[in-house]
């Protein structure tokens, strides 16, 4: 019995101490191997605080750091953030109200005012939503706002961006056996809030995410489907539309929800004249 023993912990052993070499054969492959333009040991990883990003299970944390450092670039270098802080109050006090209605209620939010006449308005990974002056002008009302701004909260909550820069970071072939480099991460997320649209179904998700969340937060949930309504009768298509495909396909979709499935009671956000008087400083 005690050889039996005896062999069976030298089996063990052998097998563990394979594992532990495959292991370090692994992150040495990963992370050792010289590339073209690049050729960093484990040490200078380590020296340097380079840190990896694995896509396939990105937590929350990970996703807020991406999120305020792909923030960082986009207001330093792409936009002019508003200075207006009654503007500024009154956008994130909006925001700030769908957030614990919303789907994912857990994480900060920074909703931010850029002056820029276009009318857009789009959200980045980790809590980040942005609106222009020219979109906060085009709105008749409150509730029109809420509901733009609801639908940005939904491409968050439903994590859109971060599937996305999983997909393109996938295609581009810059994911490794540790993961993702963050600093790479962050200028990919950079050039996916400026220039990859919404897939189609993204759109249909946000959209009812923000006309359930505005349901819940009291908002008339027709403001959505107003503001959306004026901006496919325009002659020239905002921006806000022209990267966001089947505009008219969305209109009808959210006719058909506030026909069949608008909540009882959620009518604030209605007044034109109030929302004139409270963007007047604009």
């Amino acid at each position: 019995m005690s050889n039996f023993l005896l062999s069976l912990t030298q089996h063990i052993r052998r097998r563990w101490f394979y594992g532990l070499i495959s292991l370090i054969v692994a992150i040495g492959l990963g992370v050792a191997t010289p590339r073209p333009g690049q050729a960093l040991s484990l040490f200078d990883l380590i020296l340097n605080g380079i840190e990896y990003v694995q896509l396939a299970n990105m937590s929350d944390r990970q996703e807020i750091d991406l999120g305020g450092q792909i923030n960082q670039q986009l207001v330093n270098r792409e936009f002019q953030l508003s200075r207006n802080s009654r503007i500024n109050s009154y956008v994130n006090g909006i925001g700030q109200n769908l957030v614990p209605t919303s789907d994912r209620p857990d994480i900060p939010y920074h909703f931010q005012v850029i002056n820029d006449n276009q009318i857009n308005a789009f959200a980045t990974m980790g809590g980040y939503v942005y609106v222009t002056t020219g979109l906060i002008r085009e709105a008749s009302n409150e509730a029109e706002l809420a509901g733009v701004i609801g639908h940005e909260i939904g491409h968050i909550s439903g994590r859109h961006a971060v599937n996305q820069l999983r997909d393109a970071a996938l295609t581009q072939g810059i994911a490794e056996a540790l993961g993702v480099r963050q600093d790479a991460l962050v200028n990919l997320g950079v050039d996916l809030a400026l220039n990859l649209p919404a897939s189609r179904g993204d759109e249909y998700n946000a959209d009812e995410r923000s006309f359930n969340n505005l349901g819940r937060a009291g908002y008339a949930q027709s403001g959505l489907v107003t503001f959306m309504q004026k901006l496919v009768g325009q002659r020239s298509a905002p921006t806000i539309l022209s990267t966001h495909p089947a505009a008219a396909d969305r209109v009808a979709r959210l006719r058909e929800m506030l026909d069949s499935s608008a909540v009882s009671g959620a009518s604030a956000g209605l007044d034109n004249t109030a929302y004139r008087s409270r963007i007047s400083s604009l």
